[in-house]
């Protein structure tokens, strides 16, 4: 008998149990992907659907303090691409790089990237970046961003300093200020399709970004420029490698130029990085005699020497084991201390310096700031080199009052002069009076600390001293027609770097007041290794030139004719220093004379 097959109610319930068991595990994995999976799917989905975009905040300008701008920001825009919905990364970057101006293999290389995001190129010109949009590319796109740009070129480069490819603060006050420049950037989110189009009525927000802060140097964009010119010249002219000059207000401690050379561009960052150094705030150097004014300060304050008090100057003098020299040979002879100085003689000098000694010394060093910083808020300023007192060497009684010996930057020179100039109180010296908030309100910064150096009764008397070097001693081509010139040359050698001792290269220092009566700038230009070996000849000259300048870009007048001849002006110039009448009778041409009408001068 033939067997009979399962009954069918059998496979029924069979095909029943199967279809329940196919729909369990359907509804199972439907409960995992959409309930216990469901977060981290929907994630995954926006991430594809949503894009985040950065929305940068307008970097903050800096201006000039005549509010002219010195550095700005300009639109622009970021041309980018979303390599994973490129089609043909050879074809797109061929047709990309003539307009973008950059290599075609570059931009195929990054096209071929594993990234849903990669820039093309940064900070585009607007009409640039719109002809690159006109292709109608797929993946590729632009975003809107900012340029920073200096209107002026390379003027005031090293004091700007520059920003990066991201807007950052990367050198100089655009580092040093990054806090007030930057802002704060905004974001954008929109929801796109696959292919990059974005998604009508989808998910879209914006958080708006927040302008950066101006910043007001202190800096005059038109006397910049001038001293930027007479250093340049100055540098070539004389064969040096490299120069400084720095002009600083006696009373307010504002910094009205600082120039450096040779020249750096910010808007070329990349192409001379090693020019970006601003060598005024963070090089170091021996300065010479210009250190003198601190050793005849010390000398006056502490009522030890008279500027008329006469001392022997022998050819050479030995301290310890090192015997000292005057620049050149001489027989013995007997100067007062404001020949001394008027001379420049390291003999002199250090006579003067054994009677005030070294502890009074060190702390007039210290008193006028020297080894510490100036604190003018420039990134990397240098605080100098200086001795402790238990650190002295036998000889450094000699060395340190004519500028060997211990190191100091520009600026520092520079303050100390300005010190002597504000009646002996020390101003700290500023780059930047006064930020810019975003409803243009300008707020000034406080006033620049001050403390009392040493009284005003000494800061005159050398005061008239530097009068002297001008009108009489080694700083003669620094005088200007119709003013008092007071400033002293400094010419320093500069220290081996591979052992001890000095090498044969020099660096020329002349630090001077103007006017001398009635002070309102120190004027500082110093050149490294040039090939004439005078500060007389070759720093000099640059001050009077950038002096002449402050003068006039600031309105100041003069003491006297121009016309008056030097040699009555230098007599004029002792009497209006200490405060009294210069002579009424002085000869302003042939066969006549006139009367002179000093100005108001600072006692």
């Amino acid at each position: 008998m033939a067997r009979r097959g399962p009954r069918p109610t059998v496979r029924l319930v069979a095909l029943f149990g199967a279809t329940v068991l196919a729909l369990s595990v359907v509804a199972g994995r439907l409960v995992q992907l959409q309930v216990v999976e469901a977060s981290s799917f929907q994630s995954l989905g926006a991430k594809q659907r949503l894009r985040s975009l950065a929305l940068p905040a307008r970097r903050g300008t800096i201006f000039d303090r005549g509010m002219r701008p010195l550095a700005l920001s300009v639109d622009a825009r970021a041309v980018y691409a979303d390599p994973k919905m490129v089609e043909d990364p050879e074809g797109t970057a061929g047709k990309l790089a003539p307009i973008l101006g950059l290599d075609g293999g570059e931009i195929a290389d990054k096209l071929r990237r594993d990234t849903r995001f990669v820039y093309l190129a940064r900070r585009v010109d607007i009409g640039v970046a719109s002809r690159a949009l006109a292709l109608r590319l797929p993946g590729v796109g632009a975003l809107d961003e900012t340029n920073r740009v200096y209107p002026a070129g390379r003027l005031a480069g090293q004091v700007l300093g520059f920003v990066g490819v991201d807007g950052v603060g990367l050198g100089g006050l655009e580092f040093a200020y990054e806090d007030v420049l930057r802002g704060v950037p905004g974001s954008e989110v929109v929801e796109q399709d696959p292919h990059g189009r974005p998604i009508p009525f989808g998910r879209n927000s914006a958080r708006l970004p927040v302008p950066g802060r101006g910043v007001v140097l202190t800096i005059d964009q038109d006397l910049q420029f001038a001293a930027e010119q007479a250093l340049g010249d100055a540098v070539v002219r004389n064969g040096a490698r490299s120069g400084v000059a720095v002009v600083m207000d006696v009373h307010s401690g504002d910094v009205l130029s600082m120039a450096n050379w040779p020249p750096f561009d910010p808007n070329e960052f990349q192409n001379a990085p090693d020019a970006a150094r601003n060598r005024a705030v963070t090089d170091v150097y021996e300065p010479g005699s210009v250190n003198k004014v601190i050793t005849a300060a010390a000398a006056i304050e502490g009522g030890l020497v008279r500027p008329s008090d006469r001392f022997p100057v022998p050819d050479h003098l030995r301290i310890a084991d090192k015997t000292f020299h005057d620049f050149a040979p001489h027989p013995a002879d007997v100067l007062t201390y404001g020949e001394i100085l008027a001379r420049s003689s390291n003999i002199g000098t250090i006579t003067v310096a054994l009677k005030v000694g070294p502890r009074r010394l060190q702390a007039m060093l210290e008193r006028f700031g020297l080894g510490e910083r100036t604190g003018v808020g420039f990134p990397g300023e240098a605080e100098g080199i200086m001795l402790s007192l238990r650190n002295w060497y036998p000889t450094s009684i000699g060395t340190i009052p004519i500028g060997q010996g211990i190191a100091v930057t520009p600026l520092q020179v520079a303050s100390v002069y300005a010190t002597i100039a504000n009646d002996g109180a020390w101003v700290r010296p500023r780059l930047v009076r006064a930020t810019v908030e975003r409803d243009g309100r300008v707020l000034p910064l406080d006033p620049s600390e001050r403390r009392r150096v040493v009284s005003a009764a000494t800061a005159a008397e050398v005061r008239a001293m530097l009068v002297g070097v001008v009108e009489r001693g080694t700083g003669r081509l620094a005088r200007l027609p119709g003013y008092l010139v007071g400033g002293k040359t400094g010419t320093a050698r500069k220290p081996r770097l591979d052992a001890r001792g000095y090498s044969r290269e020099i660096v020329t220092t002349f630090a001077g007041i103007v006017p001398a009566d009635r002070p309102r700038f120190v004027v500082l230009v110093s050149l490294d290794n040039p090939a004439v070996r005078f500060a007389a000849l070759t720093a000099a000259p640059a001050f009077r030139r950038i002096a002449q300048q402050a003068l006039s870009r600031f309105g100041v007048p003069p003491t006297y004719p121009a016309v008056v001849p030097i040699a009555q002006s230098t007599a004029a110039s002792r009497s209006a220093v200490a405060g009294s009448r210069p002579e009424d009778g002085a000869c302003a041409g042939p066969g006549r004379c006139r009367r002179v009408r000093p100005r108001a001068r600072t006692p």
